[in-house]
């Protein structure tokens, strides 16, 4: 049997990738759907440049214009992040991918409820 080919957010699949150098590996996805799929993994934060470990990273502005910064020190990774796209999604583009497992709330990886913090203040 054929496997289908899915992208997947890296720490799902195990990977130390995260900003404390850990991982959410998930048993689903690995042992369960793995025996049906192939993985492209993906780490958008990771893959841009950014050290592991590293600050956390929060979106900052408002629903329709918001900037990716660190919690502690602010530094913008948007420029950094978006640079890293273009040529990617390109990449994803052409490959055979059936689909997308992408870790919830992650402000690189969430497809949605991901919590966009006011850009000053609370």
């Amino acid at each position: 049997m054929d496997k289908i080919l899915l992208g997947c957010s890296s720490c799902l699949l195990g990977k130390e990738v995260r900003y404390d150098g850990g991982h959410k590996y998930d048993s689903w996805v690995v042992d369960t759907l793995g025996t049906f799929a192939d993985y492209f993994d993906l780490c958008p934060e990771h893959q841009c440049g950014m050290p592991i470990p590293r600050e956390a990273l929060n979106l900052k502005g408002s629903k329709d214009d918001y900037r990716m910064l660190s919690n502690k020190t602010a530094h913008d990774f948007t420029d950094q992040m978006l640079n890293w796209c273009a040529p990617r999604i390109e990449e994803l583009r052409n490959l055979p991918l059936c689909g997308y497992i992408l870790k919830s709330k992650s402000p690189s990886c969430g497809m949605e409820r991901v919590k966009v913090y006011p850009l000053h203040g609370g």
